[in-house]
């Protein structure tokens, strides 16, 4: 069983991957970049620091300044697509 994860609130309910990279060259994704509220502008980023395949951390900037607004450990609720 797997423990519980922080659910993050994001800017709308809908994701659309703008970039998945491979940053480590193991073939896998273990940065994913989305946009929640279909403006086109990236507002939910996550990493996979540990190269297990699985997002380790989110940060959402809800305002879209540049600035995260919520850093939780896991996928946040949101897992990737890609």
């Amino acid at each position: 069983m797997t423990e519980p994860q922080e659910t993050v609130e994001t800017r709308g309910d809908d994701r659309v991957d703008l970039l998945a990279a491979d940053t480590d060259g193991d073939g896998r994704p273990d940065v994913w970049v989305a946009d929640t509220d279909g403006d086109g502008k990236a507002d939910l980023f996550q990493f996979d620091t540990d190269g297990d395949g699985k997002v380790d951390i989110t940060m959402v900037d809800l305002d879209e300044d540049g600035t995260p607004d919520a850093v939780v450990d896991g996928d946040g609720g949101h897992p990737p697509t890609v």
